[in-house]
């Protein structure tokens, strides 16, 4: 404890003697996932958050959800360490109402409709956009409680050879490198991550460590070939989780999650812009020997083409239109009972077409944007959804966003063609509002207060058909609000940079008026960081209310707290540190399941 005071009175006296962060002249970033092309971060109605880069070097974080999990408004859910199961939430909705993209592409799978976030090496990302709302009028299914985009290291990324190495607590241990080549013609490179870790006994009841190991990589390149620009990308993360099964048998299952990308994007005239992604993505588990299924597996592969036109007209006005077109093939064999339409019938092939249209305006005190997007759907037919926002500059320093839409998530495989499954299912549907107003104070100080409410129709439950058998099947029964507050404020000083936001919510579901589970009614989330010459020190801090588990059980608020430091040493090598859990509590986010404890982790890297 005593050396926990000292580094905090160390943390606050140092600030006189140290030399400052350097000057931030440059513009806001550019944020593109709110509404498919390039808008600089404070101009952008929709509430977003960027991840930059820094971040992720100071996390040393093993997955994209232990970053998440300090971001105001999103909770995380996992059944014990890496690799475990993992669900997002953000602003209270359902985990599969959270769209995951890598470099704008859908990698949510259609099986169970959930993407496998805890198999993204931050390593591999420049930066990670996170918009909270209804999105479904740009992206389709899923985008209901928001979007999350991670995008991947690139011609962005600086450092042209870089390589790390580290480990820490539970046999942990971690290798990453990358390095890119640029010239007139083009450009290219790759990145490559490995992790494995023996980790700790995922259930309560056992005393089996589940271990974790994952190889990544992504590599890219990009081809000028006169007014067209040819980029292809491949981005893949596979490996081993272990676990343990019901029957509390430590078992393992090999994963493998790839995204291919093909993009052609040129400039027909002054004013438009034009691009054509074809891109593949596969999602695919298979259990192990030791599994008391092991023949099971699930496999979603999906094939879209998106075709985006950007047209800049007068007076601030832009057009933001295009069509997109998929082909997904979901299989598998899930306690023996196999994935398909009917008995005998193959694989499940579902097509989904689309077409997509947004205006924007940005002039003088004024910003809006209307969209809309009509989908149709091989086995429920069509479905609106759009997006209508206005942001208003109330002064030099005040200004006032609001908010409204309507989103959507389609069944998934597993909803129509599993156990229960149920062919004439409906879309689950949302409507959304959200209002905000956002203070600023000189160039250093931001506050803001932020109101939503989200009702979502149609919710998937499985009803008992026959009690006394164990029948039953999918139906769309449940209504769902979600009603909060958002408090945040932001701090980016010479020496200093705090950010902190505090979510008050009430997650309910009006069918039965039980709350939705693992969600909590109060969030608070802080990141300090201390900038010492060359050097930095942070800390990061997520406080939770209890939360309702299945069963009935209840699952204890906690708060969790983990320290960062950077030492540079020379202008190319880094030494990096994280103690994760500082307080070493013991807390449950799935009830029976362990969480880490405290645990210190660190890495040398070279940047070049």
């Amino acid at each position: 404890m005593r050396s926990k005071s000292v580094f905090l009175l160390w943390l606050i006296a140092s600030g006189a003697a140290s030399p400052a962060f350097s000057a931030d002249t440059s513009l806001p970033p550019l944020v593109i996932t709110a509404t498919r092309t390039g808008v600089q971060e404070n101009r952008v109605i929709a509430p977003v958050t960027v991840i930059d880069r820094e971040e992720l070097d100071r996390s040393l974080s093993p997955d994209v959800a232990e970053l998440l999990r300090f971001q105001g408004g999103i909770e995380v859910a996992r059944n014990g360490g890496p690799g475990q199961v993992t669900s997002v939430f953000i602003r209270g909705a359902e985990s599969d109402h959270t769209l995951v993209l890598i470099d704008g592409v859908r990698l949510n799978s259609g099986t169970a409709g959930l993407a496998a976030i805890q198999n993204v090496s931050p390593d591999l990302i420049e930066r990670i956009e996170i918009v909270k709302g209804p999105r479904s009028s740009l992206y389709g299914s899923e985008a209901v409680g928001g979007v999350i985009n991670i995008i991947t290291r690139g011609e962005e990324d600086p450092a042209r050879f870089h390589a790390e190495a580290g480990g820490g607590r539970y046999g942990t241990r971690h290798a990453a490198g990358g390095f890119g080549l640029s010239g007139q013609a083009g450009a290219a490179g790759i990145n490559v991550s490995w992790y494995d870790t023996d980790g700790f006994p995922t259930l309560k009841a056992s005393d089996n460590r589940s271990g974790y190991d994952n190889l990544s990589f992504d590599a890219w390149t990009r081809t000028d070939l006169g007014p067209v620009s040819v980029e292809l990308a491949h981005w893949q993360s596979s490996g081993t989780t272990e676990y343990s099964d019901f029957f509390l048998a430590p078992v393992d299952q090999d994963y493998t999650n790839r995204v291919s990308r093909l993009r052609m994007a040129g400039q027909p005239l002054t004013h438009w812009e034009s691009s054509l992604s074809l891109n593949r993505v596969v999602d695919d588990i298979e259990q192990g020997d030791g599994a008391f299924n092991p023949s099971d597996f699930t496999k979603t592969e999906r094939y879209t083409a998106d075709w985006q036109n950007t047209i800049t007209g007068p007076g601030g006005l832009q057009f933001v239109g295009g069509v997109y077109a998929s082909r997904e093939t979901t299989s598998g064999l899930i306690f023996g009972s196999r994935l398909e339409e009917r008995p005998g019938g193959g694989d499940v092939n579902i097509d989904v077409d689309a077409a997509y249209l947004e205006s924007s305006f940005s002039g003088g005190r004024h910003q809006a944007l209307a969209a809309a997007r009509h989908t149709d759907h091989e086995i429920f037919g069509g479905q609106n959804s759009w997006n209508v926002e206005y942001g208003l500059d109330l002064s030099n320093s005040l200004r006032f966003t609001a908010g409204a839409g309507r989103a959507f998530r389609a069944p998934s495989s597993l909803d129509l063609y599993g156990y229960g499954g149920n062919p004439e299912l409906d879309p689950e549907v949302s409507r959304n509002l959200d209002f905000a107003l956002t203070q600023r104070i000189g160039t250093r100080h931001e506050l803001r207060a932020g109101a939503f409410r989200n009702r979502i129709d149609d919710l998937i439950e499985f009803v008992f058909t026959d009690p006394d058998n164990f029948v039953g099947e999918n139906r769309n029964v449940d209504k769902a609000e979600i009603e909060g507050l958002e408090l945040g404020y932001r701090y980016r000083g010479d020496q200093w940079r705090l950010r902190t936001e505090v979510t008050l919510q009430d997650p309910r579901n009006e069918t039965t008026g039980d709350k939705l589970l693992r969600r909590s009614d109060r969030i608070l989330t802080m990141s300090l960081v201390r900038r010492l010459g060359p050097h930095d020190v942070g800390i990061d801090v997520l406080a939770t209310d209890s939360r309702q588990d299945f069963g009935g059980a209840r699952l204890a608020g906690y708060v969790l707290a983990s320290l960062s430091s950077r030492l540079q040493l020379g202008s190319h090598w880094q030494f990096k540190a994280r103690i994760e859990n500082l307080l070493d509590q013991d807390y449950e986010l799935a009830d029976g399941y362990r969480s880490a404890g405290r645990g210190f982790y660190a890495s040398l890297a070279y940047i070049h």
